[in-house]
């Protein structure tokens, strides 16, 4: 099916690309199907569309490239509600904001987005421990293997 994006124009998406967030992602409740969508091959960003509203789309990044120990538990609930059963099948990014230039963009630590890839679902996820990590990390201390 074909899809309109908030930040890459059309593209065409199949039905086993589509994401659901029983939850919705924070402030989005209602927004329940999304798809991850690269940017290039060679970055550590995708944008996470909703494929009900165009103009609901999230610039998101592979934290883990950004910052090199950032890690967090999952918790047993989120787990279930996941449908966890090997971290394999999981992967986790942050959204951004963008900013005028790049390297003024930030990434959200605090509440990364959770998906199984294996089972097309995922959570965002407000980490307990608010003083772990910050709600807005600069993008351009690259701490991590982009580096």
């Amino acid at each position: 099916m074909k899809l309109n994006t908030k930040f890459i124009g059309e593209v065409e998406v199949t039905e086993q690309e589509i994401l659901t967030f029983e939850h919705g992602l924070l402030g989005l409740e209602d927004e329940k199907k999304f798809v991850l969508l690269p940017i290039d091959a060679n970055l550590p960003l995708a944008v996470l569309q909703s494929v009900n509203k165009v103009e609901i789309g999230f610039v998101v990044a592979y934290p883990f490239v950004f910052k090199k120990n950032y890690s967090f538990k999952i918790s047993d609930e989120d787990k279930e509600q996941l449908h966890i059963e090997n971290e394999e099948d999981v992967i986790t990014y942050s959204i951004v904001t963008l900013k005028e230039t790049f390297q003024d963009s930030t990434m959200n630590l605090l509440a990364p987005i959770v998906i199984n890839v294996k089972q097309k679902c995922g959570k965002q996820i407000v980490l307990q421990d608010s003083k772990a990590y910050p709600l807005r990390f600069p993008m351009h201390s690259l701490e991590g293997s982009a580096k």
